[in-house]
């Protein structure tokens, strides 16, 4: 029996054991699930600005954890190792949320204060991180998203009550621009409106040359930005070469300082990064 995956706009149309374009999510007796559940192929006690979030308890730690699958294909992936793998294809352990959640408990003298979901696309492991989330809310963790940001409303309502922070990547701001990469530019918008006021919501745009370097596209998605919300932190990060793109050039230095006083026309809180 087909099923379709209501977590993205994709909403891939599977058949019984197969796997959607994401990789990690799959159809089984007529309902599509995270095949990746608890699957972890990363795990690292990071600095919270390392997600990057700047402004959410600056100077604190959190236990950042990945698993394998993305619901885009960037070409410039910056860890395509697991974005781009399968169950296959990536080495992974097993994990229960319970266990999780404890792990990160654990901790907490380190200066960890709770779970970041990071590494690949996290949401195409709704239902993990989900549960994780409602297990370590009550026990006072914070948990924190780094994503593209592409899902579809219902889920995204359903999950934010139990997310305290989030990173979405803003990776274009033209629908143009973003099909090269398999995304939605109007899916992503509509997700950061709906995250907006309801937790600390920081963005990143990684600057590619050729696809979002230019001062008109920058200036466009500060302002529409600052339309939603002038106190949102935007994140311009350098790229450098990888995955398909390993013969590209990588990202003037000069080329961020020049968005970076582009977007700050906009707005008050301008990062840079990968300098």
């Amino acid at each position: 029996m087909k099923a379709v995956c209501g977590i993205c706009p994709r909403r891939c149309s599977l058949g019984e054991g197969q796997l959607g374009f994401c990789r990690a999510r799959i159809n089984r007796g007529g309902k599509v699930i995270c095949e990746n559940y608890g699957r972890v192929t990363s795990l690292a006690l990071d600095p919270i600005e390392k997600k990057p979030l700047h402004m959410f308890y600056p100077g604190v730690k959190i236990l950042s954890v990945g698993s394998y699958g993305c619901n885009m294909d960037c070409g410039y992936c910056q860890n395509c190792d697991i974005a781009r793998a399968d169950s296959t294809s990536t080495q992974w352990e097993a994990i229960s949320p319970e266990a999780l959640v404890t792990l990160a408990e654990g901790y907490r003298p380190q200066g960890n204060i709770g779970l970041a979901f990071t590494y690949n696309e996290p949401l195409v492991g709704y239902e993990f991180v989900l549960d994780c989330a409602k297990l370590a809310k009550p026990r006072g963790l914070k948990i924190v998203l780094v994503t593209n940001g592409m899902i579809e409303s219902e889920p995204w309502e359903r999950l934010l009550p139990f997310i305290d922070a989030a990173n979405i990547d803003l990776k274009a701001f033209s629908q143009a621009g973003y099909r090269t990469l398999g995304g939605n530019l109007d899916t992503v918008k509509a997700a950061i409106v709906q995250a907006q006021g309801k937790i600390h919501l920081e963005l990143t745009t990684l600057i590619v040359p050729g696809l979002n370097d230019d001062n008109e596209s920058i200036r466009a998605e500060a302002a529409w930005i600052a339309s939603v919300s002038s106190g949102i932190p935007l994140h311009l990060s350098r790229f450098f070469p990888r995955h398909r793109m390993r013969d590209a050039l990588a990202t003037p230095l000069e080329t961020v300082l020049r968005l970076a006083k582009v977007a700050r026309e906009h707005l008050p809180y301008v990062f840079t990064g990968n300098l």
